[in-house]
């Protein structure tokens, strides 16, 4: 109505506005002029209208006038309007400020609240001491009335209060007599005699009650009043009996099998869940049960088992000590995962410790006892089934002079003895004899104190080396070169290499356990040293003996060929009758010899491993090179003799070929090269003697060769070789 009014009394300026509200744009000025422009009849832009600047002067003059009046109305109205708000903000700022003084007027109030409640919680906590004050010595009073009674109750002889009658009201009866126990034990006992006598009684029925109570709730598995009853009990003295009750009845029916151990621990699985459900103090209960199956079954157990053969067999009996004792502290390791209290390391110690310490202490003695007896069975029966006796190898000032000439001349002292072939070494033994002293060393590593392990492993280290080394190894060494022949001998049989073979192959195994099974045991101990050393001594006296061995087979081969050279070889062989009717390669005793050599090349090879066989080779290989030099130099050579002799040289040059040894090969290769000096034309001999191969040789050693020649006493070789 208001907006009508206005448009009435001013239609200039209603009509003005209508120019900015159209299409609600925004105001572009050019546009406005067209507009205004537009709509003034003669302002020259429709169509057939005369222009009339006039008429559009007094248009815009009129309208000028009206947006000025416009502007004024609107300034108008925004005073008014900005006079409203800050009148109206004015009166919100007015508000805000009465807020603040009604916040902080309650603020004060809150506090002053908050104090009061404080101030009153004070009073109540106080007068609640002061109430507990009053009230426990009230309920003191009520319950040392209560006490009286029962009291007056016991010294009257007639038990009438219900707590006492009434089976259901065990658990009240057992507090108040277990009270009435510690008061009746401060009273004078010639006045009150009697009803201590009857207090004690009744203390005594009600704990066999209670734990016979308990008793019948453990057969029934009812852990909630198995747990009450033992609550109770936990104040009587009779409660450790409760305890081993429970302890026994876990027990029945418990150790069925013949696997003890196993049983043992499923028994402890089991209570370990439920004793907590049960005692306020289950590591306790589970200990003292642990205790029990050690001290009880297992020792019963371990006794029975070890008794039966201590005396009888040794063999049996410490099979069963470590079998024994290693099931014991398995068990003792799965049983660590229990709660036992603070030191259950030691606590299960001391129990494996008490089972068997009887055992142990004379464990060693046993050990080496029963090693002694049964390695001296072994070699026994060995040299039983060969049918042989063993011949003692004596010790003293006359064997001690023996044995140091025979070192130092390499001559046999003392007839020789045919071992018809047999080495007396057997890997069956010596098998046997390393398996009985590794399980010694097993036994000994877990039955021997942490102290005494080194010595004890010394001791068994020095029964092997005593049975197998000496008695065993060093007798067949002994034998074995007592029976290697004299090397003049005809036909004879070299088993002494066979000796070495088999020594060699034991070597290793000894080694072996050496490094395997003792060394663990002693690494970190001073008997370490001890034992090298020991060993040391050992391989170090039998290698003098397998050296020695090894040099009086080779001479013996040495002398094999030389029975062979000596019967085969005919003078005739190099100095023919017929130097034109010879059909022969080489003569029959270099074809013999090259056999023989063959076969104890290979019988070498097949005895030694590693350099051992390089070194042997070698020192066969000179050997037999300065037998078949000296060899040659027994005879004449015409020149087909000559031409014969480097035919068997060059055999014997190819059998060594076989030692595969460079030095052996040289020796023959110059040899052979000599040879030539008995067939090369005189003319030629200088220049021959100057060839690479003899030019760094002695000239009396070539000399020698020529001088074998039939025709050097001609004078014509001698000038031409002088």
């Amino acid at each position: 109505m208001r907006c009508e009014h206005l448009l009435k009394e001013q239609p200039a300026v209603a009509h003005c506005k209508g120019f900015f509200l159209c299409g609600q744009e925004p105001f572009v000025a050019d546009e406005y002029i067209e507009r205004l422009a537009w709509r003034t009849p003669g302002g020259g832009s429709r169509g057939g209208e005369a222009f009339d600047p006039k008429r559009l002067l007094e248009e815009f003059v009129n309208h000028i006038q009206e947006l000025q009046v416009m502007d004024e109305r609107i300034q108008r109205k925004v005073e008014k309007l900005e006079q409203q708000c800050q009148k109206e903000a004015k009166e919100f700022a007015k508000k805000v400020q009465e807020l603040q003084k009604s916040n902080q007027v309650a603020f004060q109030h809150f506090q002053e609240l908050d104090e009061h409640i404080s101030y009153v919680a004070t009073k109540v906590c106080h007068l609640g001491d002061q109430l507990e004050g009053v009230n426990t010595p009230r309920q003191r009073a009520v319950e040392a009335q209560k006490l009286m009674k029962y009291f007056n109750e016991f010294l009257d002889g007639e038990l009438k209060s219900d707590v006492f009658t009434n089976s259901e009201k065990i658990k009240e009866a057992a507090d108040i007599i277990q009270k009435l126990h510690l008061i009746a034990q401060e009273l004078p006992f010639d006045r009150f005699s009697e009803v201590k006598s009857k207090i004690a009684s009744k203390y005594h029925d009600l704990e066999c009650q209670l734990i016979q109570e308990f008793t019948s709730a453990q057969r029934r598995g009812e852990i909630s009043r198995m747990r009450e009853v033992a609550a109770v009990l936990l104040h009587f003295k009779g409660y450790s009996h409760c305890v081993d009750v429970y302890i026994k009845q876990c027990q029945e029916g418990a150790f069925l099998r013949n696997d003890v151990f196993e049983d043992a621990a499923i028994l402890c699985q089991r209570v370990n869940k439920q004793v907590g459900e049960i005692f306020s103090n289950p590591e306790t209960v589970l200990a003292k049960l642990i205790q029990n199956i050690f001290e009880v079954k297992l020792q019963s157990y371990v006794k029975d088992q070890l008794e039966e053969h201590r005396k009888s067999d040794a063999e049996q009996y410490l099979k069963n000590l470590y079998d024994l004792y290693t099931r014991t502290t398995n068990l003792s390791s799965k049983l660590m995962e229990f709660n036992l209290g603070t030191d259950k390391q030691t606590f299960l110690s001391k129990l494996i410790k008490a089972i068997f310490i009887s055992y142990l202490e004379n464990y060693i003695e046993v050990e080496i006892g029963y090693l002694k007896s049964r390695s001296a069975m072994i070699l026994q029966r060995y040299y039983d089934s060969k049918n042989h006796q063993k011949r003692s190898i004596g010790t003293g000032g006359i064997q001690d002079l023996k044995e140091r000439l025979r070192q130092r001349t390499n001559l046999p002292l003392g007839p020789s003895i045919d071992t018809h072939g047999e080495t007396f070494l057997s890997q069956e033994v010596v098998v046997n004899l390393l398996q009985e002293t590794k399980q010694a060393f097993e036994r000994c590593h877990r039955l021997s104190d942490p102290s005494d392990l080194p010595k004890n492993a010394f001791r068994i280290f020095s029964m092997l080396v005593e049975f197998l080394c000496t008695e065993h190894i060093d007798y067949a060494l002994e034998t074995g070169l007592a029976g290697i022949p004299s090397s003049d001998s005809k036909n004879a049989n070299l088993y002494f290499l066979d000796v070495v073979h088999q020594a060699n192959t034991i070597f290793h195994l000894f080694d072996k356990q050496f490094n395997d099974h003792l060394m663990p045991l002693i690494s970190s101990s001073p008997k370490l040293s001890e034992c090298l050393q020991k060993k040391k001594d050992i391989i170090e006296q039998m290698e003098v003996k397998l050296d020695m061995g090894i040099d009086r087979t080779l001479n013996c081969m040495i002398g094999q060929m030389k029975h062979i050279l000596a019967a085969e070889q005919r003078k005739t062989d190099f100095k023919p009758e017929d130097e034109n009717n010879v059909l022969i390669q080489y003569t029959n005793a270099c074809v013999k010899v090259c056999g023989y050599v063959r076969k104890q090349v290979e019988k070498i090879r097949n005895s030694m491993d590693g350099k051992n066989v390089d070194t042997v080779l070698m020192e066969l290989g000179v050997r037999f090179h300065r037998l078949i030099y000296e060899h040659l130099q027994q005879y004449s050579y015409s020149c087909m003799g000559g031409m014969l002799a480097i035919c068997d040289v060059a055999e014997y040059r190819k059998c060594a070929k076989d030692f595969k040894i460079a030095l052996v090969l040289q020796l023959f290769d110059t040899l052979h090269a000599l040879c030539n000096l008995l067939v090369v034309a005189p003319d030629n001999l200088k220049q021959v003697c100057s060839g690479e191969q003899l030019a760094n040789l002695d000239k009396n050693i070539l000399h020698s060769f020529v001088q074998l020649r039939v025709d050097y006493r001609s004078a014509r070789l001698a000038r031409h070789f002088s």
